[in-house]
């Protein structure tokens, strides 16, 4: 996760009060509100950025430690993260989401952190030491995907599942679980992965009277015969007739919600992969990952009339031996 200028990002100088701070950040989100700039990446990012930069500087203490390690802070060496950057490995590129080391540090000492994975994953970070209007925090834990979700010991804990389609990663989604005759809600982040975990802290009572224990939601991707994912990038398959792969075409190419239009050039080969920059899974520094799309070429069925008229246009136009490319020499 490199280095950024949270000041740079909000357009604010480093003296800037926390008032200044929030009205910056209140016009920013307002100007770059994905409802107002559809399909727009650089103001998705720019968005994300802005989410990313007021939780760090709107909190005091964060603010402090950003002002005192600078171009360090993304190590978190003051966070009580033992090893320093080491617990951030992977951060950017882990399977399966980001390997974040909670099972080192209990839920209570991150503090404001659950702000910053907030507003890193697609949402609105919260005053430090708040609560949802149903009185518990929601934290992301991605990672930590081949055992047990961290828990503090001692408490109670309570697990779902919660199953969503590849057009709710690219869009987001809420689930509802019950607990305790209790239906609570939680908010899945667009781009989520396979096996990603969201906390809902302190949303189990203990029937004996102790701490309230937390509801551990393991999130589930729907296989999509459509698509294969790589990261944040999509692979299709796009079926052309002949005459669209030797002729070129405009062709409607599927995407997990909607479609849109590739121009197809002539001669197009079967197999060729043509890459649509931006039509992707959103990735956790912002923007979008790419489509590919894997062309096929269909060819029709002719009889006897059509396969001598295709004969005479073929015999004019003879084509190179295509093997005598791997013909040993």
């Amino acid at each position: 996760m490199e280095y950024k200028d949270y000041y740079a990002v909000l357009g604010v100088p480093k003296t800037a009060t926390q008032a200044e701070i929030k009205k910056a950040y209140r016009r920013l989100a307002r100007e770059l509100h994905p409802d107002k700039n559809p399909g727009n990446a650089d103001a998705e990012r720019r968005f994300k950025e802005a989410n990313e930069a007021n939780a760090v500087l709107s909190d005091p203490e964060q603010r402090r430690r950003y002002d005192e390690l600078g171009a360090n802070w993304q190590a978190y060496d003051n966070a009580g993260f033992p090893g320093g950057a080491t617990d951030w490995a992977g951060f950017g590129g882990a399977p399966g989401g980001v390997r974040w080391e909670t099972r080192r540090v209990n839920p209570e000492d991150l503090g404001g952190f659950s702000d910053f994975f907030r507003a890193f994953f697609g949402g609105e970070a919260s005053p430090r030491g708040a609560t949802s209007s149903q009185g518990f925090d929601q934290v992301f834990d991605f990672g930590n995907l081949g055992g047990a979700a961290p828990r503090s010991v001692g408490r109670p804990e309570a697990h779902a599942t919660a199953e969503v389609t590849l057009a709710e990663v690219v869009q987001g989604a809420e689930r509802m679980v019950s607990v305790d005759g209790r239906r609570l809600q939680a908010r899945i982040p667009a781009g989520v992965s396979d096996g990603a975990r969201i906390r809902l802290r302190g949303a189990v009572k203990d029937p004996n009277g102790g701490p309230a224990g937390d509801v551990v939601i393991t999130v589930r991707v729907k296989a999509d015969p459509r698509f294969e994912r790589r990261g944040a990038d999509l692979v299709t398959e796009l079926p052309l007739t002949l005459a669209e792969a030797l002729l070129g075409a405009e062709v409607p190419v599927q995407l997990p919600a909607g479609s849109v239009k590739l121009r197809v050039r002539p001669n197009t080969q079967d197999g060729q992969e043509i890459r649509i920059a931006g039509r992707g899974l959103p990735k956790r520094g912002g923007g979008k990952g790419d489509l590919v799309v894997r062309t096929r070429v269909v060819l029709p069925t002719l009889d006897e009339k059509a396969r001598d008229e295709i004969a005479k246009v073929l015999g004019r136009h003879p084509q190179a031996d295509p093997r005598a490319e791997g013909k040993v020499q």
